[in-house]
């Protein structure tokens, strides 16, 4: 299968299939490489809530922008909670997280615009960036996921306030399931499974996305489980991809909570429209 997300620099991955379906797109997930900071956070670390100096992540977001042609002050970002709660973002609320945290969108996991020249930007270090767009309507969302995000069903909420607030069938929209951490790192106990098995229907929890690896240990694959999510939601399997990065296995590439005991970087999600 096609890695959807391709490296053409050092500093970032490209979502590149979506250009076919709309030429404006910008889409992508980038690495720990090609920036400023030092020791754990080696050295494209681009969050600013993880004890790196402040200034080495605004330097490496600044070198973003520039590489995105993207000006940070039409960037939106986040207060990340683990949490369902997504918010439409408009021109007035550009501008929020960008160089001062404490200014993010509060107590948000998730973003979507219709907005051209609005990028939407989310922070990662093994949780599931989940993108989303239907191009006959203008409109593009992001979504952060880790355990407790998919057994909230933040995946499927995202279509959901599609469907109700802006009036888009399920079956005109397009998703992407960025670089997480695979199942091969990722174990975790019965409190866990017992979530995810209340989200998912019979079925689906026959064809399961984990594993029991010895007692109260499985392997979970929280990609899958966020795709089976958007098969729920309504999406067409036809139209979501699904990366095959570990963002654990990849040490080279990208930071990992769980591979560095949490003392580590940020990777940023991103997604906007660029005025042609």
């Amino acid at each position: 299968m096609k890695e959807p997300f391709q490296m053409q620099t050092d500093a970032i991955t490209f979502l590149q299939d979506w250009n076919n379906l709309s030429p404006n797109i910008l889409a992508g997930f980038t690495t720990k490489r090609g920036g400023t900071s030092s020791g754990a956070f080696t050295s494209n670390n681009l969050g600013l809530h993880v004890n790196d100096t402040n200034l080495n992540v605004k330097e490496n977001r600044r070198l973003l922008a520039d590489l995105l042609q993207f000006p940070l002050e039409n960037w939106a970002c986040a207060e990340q909670v683990h949490e369902d709660h997504i918010v439409k973002i408009s021109k007035d609320l550009t501008g929020y997280g960008t160089l001062n945290y404490q200014d993010s969108i509060k107590g948000t996991d998730g973003f979507y615009t219709t907005e051209t020249n609005t990028l939407l930007a989310l922070c990662y270090a093994d949780c599931v960036p989940i993108y989303y767009m239907a191009p006959e309507h203008h409109t593009i969302g992001i979504a952060h996921a880790g355990w407790k995000g998919s057994v909230k069903n933040i995946a499927g909420k995202m279509v959901e306030l599609w469907k109700i607030n802006e009036s888009i069938p399920s079956t005109e929209i397009y998703a992407a399931i960025g670089p997480s951490i695979g199942p091969c790192c990722y174990m975790v106990d019965d409190r866990v499974i017992k979530e995810v098995n209340d989200i998912l229907s019979s079925s689906q929890i026959s064809n399961s996305p984990y594993e029991k690896v010895s007692h109260d240990q499985y392997s979970l694959d929280l990609k899958k489980l966020n795709l089976l999510l958007l098969l729920n939601a309504g999406i067409d399997r036809a139209n979501i991809l699904v990366s095959q990065y570990c963002t654990s296995c990849e040490k080279s590439l990208f930071f990992s909570h769980r591979r560095d005991n949490g003392k580590t970087g940020r990777m940023l999600s991103f997604i906007g429209f660029k005025n042609t």
